[in-house]
């Protein structure tokens, strides 16, 4: 819309690259002097003086502030002093309307910039200047907060870049030095103490606390981190000193790419956006041919005169430029993306944030999405003689060095319930089996119960049973053998996330359904977790290209469904849904490039928020677009029947354009859905 708007949300941004290059700190300066609110204030101001002159509220010669300001040989009639209050106007609200204008009519586009100034010209000629005043009046302050409007869209997002500190203090040998962030390299180790912001991306290595992680995932509440958890910079250290090891440069780190996806996405326009587009292209050069009818068609059948005919054609152009359409979807999808980046949920553009206001189906990965992606302990068995904590202690010892998941998860709980594990030796993997080892000069085996039948250890009849139950529950069971004699054994699983059986609820609190789980794994174990989260239908056993199968038999059947995912195999599936969505901190890079979004915090729950948004956004628009088009219908008829003048269709032509302004900013102020 007026006045380059696209330029102007760029260079607020400060990281737009034109076709000459990066935009410079004087270009950014005149985009923010340009669109103040100063032009619509200053306008307006002498728009009130000349209308008070004209109407003999202000004697001019007997007004001693009027003399403080303008020489003497000025105060002579009201009638003059009024027309150079109206020449400001014109000057100070019209003159970049007029560039913009001027710009595009030689290049043979017309635009509303274009329609505008030439009302206001038109209603100075016939001598109605303080109406065509009132018009770019009017105009500029719709610009003025529009581009408000689209600053406040923009205001979480544009704060993200001051998070990060300007350097950072990195260890070199026994000394600490402080560097520029820029200057930071994957490797270098921080030193971060309480209260401080972290300067990079990274692996804890020494030091634990509490982080508040909000900017960058929404989470509410400071999240825990110790040693080996991975961190954000832009985010605050709590009560701990810290040591980091850089893991992404700063041009890489999350909070960059927070910025870049939100950025990139004011660039995508939604199906509304473009509709509402390329019918401004044609529809203001109709409605100056149709202005121009107005003029001439009623003199040439004597109808009405001339300044009949061209106050009714003023009123017209005021009336049928679509102003309000302009703005009506960028205001909602900028407030839209910024309100939901503000959650934690990144939107890459317009067009999805309509999709995700379409669908009506959505599938879901198990394993690191509708789970927490790593096994851990849900039971134990032991022998007669074996504690659960003897148990675990052993097993510990021989897995304490493997990086198997299943080897991490058992030694996690050892950690967890404090457990001092010996030293195995002889650790030796049986390939595809287990393990075995000596601990405190025994042998033991760790493996499966096919591992212990193939030894000749002898299962009982109560661990038989133990284990069909564990194996009906999708649990892997891991069996632990000293020579002969078994000692018990531990069974794990992936466990749902705390929050998947609430996001469930709801999704189909929203009408979304059947939510439908896509995995990998054994239907047992896929069965387990549909039970425990209360999915609709579940898909097990499937290789990636299935997936993609699964997911084009869904958009053959509801037209619209979301894709959730977070893994390499997941991301064909996730472009091919009419919505990606990606669990942002766990998912993989490839999975949040074929996203469309991407959920920072890997909370299910932001999902339905996201929805609940988006279909408000969708409401939103629609209302916009009908109060704007609306009122087009609306004046057009009034104007050319006479049955309204000109002031009174730049107050409504106008006031529609605020409302559209103000109604997008509501999203802003959407609340996530009561739990």
């Amino acid at each position: 819309m007026p006045w380059n708007n696209r330029r102007y949300l760029q260079a607020m941004s400060g990281a737009r690259k034109s076709q000459d290059g990066e935009l410079n700190s004087s270009e950014a300066s005149a985009a923010w002097w340009r669109n103040d609110l100063w032009i619509p204030f200053v306008a307006g101001i002498f728009l009130m003086l000349a209308w008070c002159l004209q109407r003999g509220w202000i004697v001019a010669d007997q007004n001693v502030f009027l003399q403080s300001l303008l020489p003497r040989e000025w105060i002579v009639t009201n009638h003059k002093i009024s027309l150079a209050c109206l020449a400001i106007v014109y000057v100070v609200a019209g003159w970049n309307a007029f560039l913009v204008g001027l710009r595009l009519a030689l290049k043979a586009r017309l635009d509303v910039d274009f329609l505008m100034v030439v009302a206001a010209i038109a209603a100075a000629w016939i001598g109605e200047g303080i109406d065509g005043g009132l018009l770019l009046f009017l105009f500029s302050l719709g610009n003025a907060l529009e581009h408000y409007a689209m600053g406040q869209s923009r205001k979480a997002i544009r704060a993200l870049g001051k998070l990060a500190p300007k350097f950072a203090k990195v260890k070199r040998g026994a000394q600490e030095i402080e560097i520029a962030v820029e200057q930071l390299v994957v490797g270098d180790v921080v030193v971060v103490r309480p209260g401080e912001r972290l300067p990079a991306d990274g692996i804890i290595l020494a030091g634990s606390g509490s982080i508040d992680q909000s900017p960058i995932t929404g989470e509410s509440v400071p999240v825990e981190k110790d040693v080996n958890d991975e961190v954000f910079a832009g985010t605050v250290n709590g009560d701990g000193s810290l040591e980091i090891r850089v893991s992404r440069p700063s041009s890489q780190s999350t909070m960059s790419r927070m910025i870049l996806l939100v950025e990139d996405a004011q660039q995508q326009k939604g199906q509304t956006q473009r509709a509402a587009e390329a019918f401004t292209r044609v529809y203001v050069p109709c409605v100056v041919v149709a202005t121009i009818a107005a003029l001439i068609v009623p003199q040439y059948f004597g109808w009405l005169t001339f300044d009949e005919s061209l106050l009714r054609a003023i009123a017209m152009l005021v009336g049928a430029s679509p102003c309000a359409l302009a703005i009506s979807t960028p205001a909602a999808v900028l407030s839209g993306v910024a309100r939901a980046a503000r959650s934690g949920v990144l939107i890459k553009g317009g067009l999805h944030l309509e999709g995700l206001a379409i669908i009506r189906a959505i599938a879901l990965d198990k394993t690191g999405t509708l789970t927490n992606g790593r096994p851990q302990i849900v039971g134990m068995f032991t022998a007669d003689g074996v504690s659960e904590r003897q148990l675990l202690e052993t097993a510990s010892a021989i897995e304490q060095r493997s990086e198997h998941p299943i080897a991490r998860a058992i030694v996690r709980a050892a950690e967890a319930k404090e457990i001092r594990v010996a030293a195995a030796e002889n650790v030796t993997a049986i390939k595809g089996k287990g393990v075995t080892g000596t601990v405190a000069g025994q042998t033991i085996e760790v493996g499966s119960a096919r591992l212990m039948r193939e030894r000749g250890a002898a299962l009982s009849d109560a661990i038989n049973t133990a284990l069909a139950q564990h194996d009906a529950s999708g649990n892997t069971v891991v069996v632990l053998s000293c020579g002969e004699k078994i000692l018990g054994f531990i069974a794990l699983a992936d466990r749902p996330r705390a929050e998947a059986a609430e996001a469930i609820r709801l999704l189909h609190a929203l009408n979304v359904r059947p939510v439908i789980m896509l995995t990998g794994d054994r239907k047992g174990v896929a069965q387990a977790i549909a039970n425990d989260v209360g999915v609709d239908e579940i898909e097990a056993e499937l290789l990636p290209e299935d997936k993609i199968n699964r997911v084009k038999a869904l958009l053959e059947k509801y037209h619209s469904i979301g894709m959730v995912g977070d893994g390499v195999n997941d991301a064909p599936a996730l472009a091919m849904a009419t919505v990606g969505i990606a669990m942002g901190r766990g998912g993989t890079d490839v999975a949040l490039e074929a996203a469309d979004i991407a959920l920072m915090a890997d909370d299910l729950q932001r999902i339905p928020f996201a929805i609940g948004l988006a279909r408000f956004a969708r409401k939103v628009i629609r209302q916009n677009v009908a109060v704007s088009m609306g009122m087009v219908f609306i004046l057009i008829p009034l104007t050319l029947s006479g049955l309204i003048g000109t002031t009174l269709a730049v107050i409504m032509h106008e006031g529609s354009t605020v409302a559209v302004v103000i109604n997008g900013l509501r999203l802003l102020a959407f609340r996530e859905p009561k739990k």
